[in-house]
């Protein structure tokens, strides 16, 4: 960009308002924002709003269905509320066409009024004699409705506030924590609005379905656990989706747990339902991003009471979570939404689990504040810049220009990865700078204003504006040689096991599986690439140096091992793993289009650390590693499995078993079987038949279970070899038919 020198005293006072004036206005613009946060928090919320409007989240299409007590059904079945006998019905015919959850958008904290029993106590207590003939039912609805309750999957709804202190019955669902107490950052409530306890009892799950109130009545977010002293209760959607996949607990993440950072202020972090795992905020808020819900299927109650429903809704409701709720005016259950002036409460629980089940989250990262002022602060000394050299029309432009930049950043980060990045921050402090400098400018250079617009407009172009228009914080495609060493990891007749398996029991011993494995390669400080359904790739040196990364990447490969045994003994399985290790130059960096990237490695040895691992299947043995990785950890238990030319490389590759770590490595039997195995190769590569085979059978004698298949892969080469004679011409090599 093109400088002027200040020539005059106008120039250096209009140096000295900007430069003085400026960085003070702003400055104590940031701080009225942090001190007024709720007036700037409104603000803010409207224009997220706003993106929900032009953007709404894409309808996951979850098995979600709403029966809904309506004006018509009121109209049909009578008054609210119904008696409980009608609700029993109701539960008991979704139960019976297959619903996977119940759940209630409302509450019974009374017994029933319209029970044979209550209604006879209550004409006699006038003085009316009643009698009731032999076997005529004077029983008790709610009785009634508790035994519906304990042979269906239902969730009881509650309310939860702070209005007073009545008891709530205890929760169903377990809660367990990783990092900081729950208790330390949950708001305590001091009580709610519970059912009867017969049919709290009687429920599978409960939770509470009460939106906390907010300044301008519109329900953006929902705590997903919240608590009452030392009980936690989920969320209704939340309890829905647990007793849906018949869980018993769920997982709450915190700040000091496994893999997430502790800033000093204990805060959650995530929680785990089931298979799924939700992103949350610091008090476990979820931010509902709403979508359109075309696809959400609502049946009216009272077409689900009448006959033959069971047969003629069956298809509609088997293995749906099922929520009921009224919609009907004057019962209160209207809520307004971002996009929604007016939608059933139940409604929104409804987006809850659609968004929950099909993975798409809002998120307000920790460093969001930090960059939303750093980009007012930015912003503003490049309007200062521009000020300091245009004149009032230009830098009015330019203030536009950055307001939009500011904008558009945050439309971005929402419409791309679901990121709220405030606006409204960097945006009014740009226009309030402008609408503070600009006036005193004007004062300065009223005398000269000709001159001084013939001087800056020859700086002013359409490339300025542009440029000014650009993202500064751009990332840029791109990548750097890096030494790596990389993993492969692959589960062992997943396609086939797949085929046994339906979708929901699959993905939870994929989560078993990839969870703890992802904690151990995250441990051994690896870089985690991707996941290709049950494969993993991982790599360590990038983007931070990793010092003995070979080392470390064939101890974690040893610890999958370890994952792998104890998911084998919890599930009474035998699945068995490939792992492939290599090291060497590799591309590393951001790496993809300009639409979409990511940080990932490329190249040769990639490719070959690929190869690698596909060679495991033919050596039946778990862990290969190359000579590039076994050179940087000599004090682990290698045995040299083959010198092997893989597919689409000329020059052979030699390729070693990692059978333990040092601790086995220092031992005489690893000592025995070192000896013997080294024999028998020696044997093997000179066509020594028999004296390979003897040495074959002492490696075997002492060599660990797991080596037996590697070692039944020789015995069967030995047995094609027979025939051939010493100093036949070949060179060892084994030639890989397949990747």
């Amino acid at each position: 960009m093109i400088s002027v020198k200040p020539s005059s005293r106008e120039d250096r006072s209009k140096r000295l308002v900007l430069w003085a004036l400026g960085p003070f206005v702003v400055a104590l613009f940031i701080a009225a924002t942090v001190l007024m946060s709720a007036l700037f928090g409104h603000f803010s919320n409207l224009s997220f709003d706003f993106y929900q409007r032009l953007k709404p989240r894409l309808e996951a299409g979850a098995p979600v269905l709403v029966i809904d007590i309506d004006g018509p059904s009121l109209r049909e079945i009578g008054q609210w509320p119904w008696p409980r006998t009608t609700i029993a019905t109701l539960v008991d015919r979704l139960g019976e066409m297959g619903a996977a959850a119940i759940a209630f958008d409302m509450v019974f904290p009374e017994p029933d009024r319209t029970s044979p029993a209550r209604v006879i106590e209550s004409l006699r207590s006038q003085g009316i004699d009643i009698a009731v003939g032999p076997g005529r039912y004077d029983g008790d609805n709610d009785a009634q409705l508790a035994e519906v309750f304990a042979r269906n999957p239902v969730v009881a709804g509650i309310v939860i506030s702070n209005e007073n202190d009545t008891e709530l019955s205890p929760p169903k669902a377990g809660l367990a924590f990783g990092g900081e107490d729950p208790t330390a950052y949950l708001q305590d409530f001091t009580g709610g609005v519970d059912n009867l306890p017969e049919l709290a009892g009687a429920a599978a799950g409960i939770g509470f379905f009460s939106f906390p109130p907010g300044l301008d009545g519109i329900v953006r977010s929902l705590p997903l656990v919240t608590r009452k002293a030392d009980a936690f209760y989920p969320a209704l959607s939340v309890e829905a989706l647990r007793v849906a996949q018949g869980a018993g607990s769920l997982v709450v993440r915190s700040t000091g747990a496994s893999g997430e950072a502790d800033f000093g202020r204990p805060a959650m972090t995530a929680i785990k339902v089931g298979a799924f795992e939700v992103p949350v905020g610091a008090n476990g808020d979820l931010r509902i991003y709403y979508a359109r819900l075309e696809k959400l299927r609502t049946i009216a109650a009272a077409d689900l009471l009448e006959d033959g429903a069971v047969s003629r809704f069956r298809d509609a409701v088997a293995g749906h979570i099922v929520l009921i709720g009224t919609s009907a005016v004057g019962l209160r259950d209207l809520v307004a939404t971002p996009v929604e002036a007016s939608t059933p409460g139940v409604e929104v629980h409804a987006q809850i689990v659609d968004q929950i089940m099909g993975k798409t989250f809002l998120s307000r990262p920790d460093w969001a504040r930090g960059a939303e002022i750093a980009l007012a602060i930015g912003l503003a000394i490049i309007l200062i810049v521009v000020e300091q050299r245009a004149g009032a029309v230009s830098s009015a432009a330019a203030a536009v220009a950055l307001m939009t930049v500011a904008a558009a950043v945050s439309w971005s980060a929402f419409s791309n990865w679901q990121l709220l990045i405030d606006p409204v921050l960097p945006v009014v402090a740009v226009g309030v700078l402008f609408a503070t400098t600009m006036p005193a400018l004007l004062l300065l250079t009223s005398r000269e204003k000709h001159q001084i617009r013939q001087a800056f407009g020859q700086y002013l172009s359409p490339s300025l504006v542009q440029r000014l228009a650009d993202n500064p914080d751009e990332l840029k495609l791109g990548g750097e040689l890096r030494d790596l060493t990389v993993l492969f990891s692959d589960i062992r007749g997943f396609t086939s096991l797949s085929e046994r398996m339906d979708a929901d029991a699959l993905t939870r011993l994929l989560n078993d599986f990839l969870t703890p494995t992802t904690d151990t390669l995250l441990r051994a400080e690896a870089t985690i690439d991707k996941y290709i359904g049950d494969a993993v790739m991982a790599f360590w040196n990038a983007p931070l140096d990793i010092a003995d990364h070979r080392r470390k990447a064939c101890l974690a490969a040893l610890a999958m091992l370890d994952v792998l045994a104890a998911l084998n003994h919890e599930k009474n399985m035998e699945l068995e793993v490939g792992i492939g290790l290599h090291s060497g130059e590799c591309c590393v960096g951001n790496l993809g289009s300009a639409q979409r990237f990511s940080y990932s490695a490329l190249g040769d040895n990639v490719n070959l650390a690929s190869r690698i691992e596909g060679l495991t299947k033919q050596y039946k043995t778990a862990i290969l590693v190359s000579e590039d990785t076994r050179s940087g950890a000599d004090d682990l238990a290698f045995l040299e499995a083959d010198r092997v030319r893989v597919v689409g490389r000329a020059k052979p590759v030699v390729l070693h078993v990692l059978a333990g770590d040092a601790q086995f490595a220092r031992t005489p039997l690893f000592g025995q079987l070192h000896e013997a195995h080294a024999r028998m190769l020696s044997a093997y590569r000179q066509v020594e038949i028999e004296n390979a085979r003897s040495w074959l059978a002492k490696a075997r004698a002492v060599a660990p279970a797991q080596m037996e298949g590697f070692y039944s892969v020789y015995e069967h080469r030995l047995n094609e070899m027979q025939g051939m004679h010493p100093g036949a011409a070949w060179d060892g090599v084994y030639e890989a038919k397949y990747k």
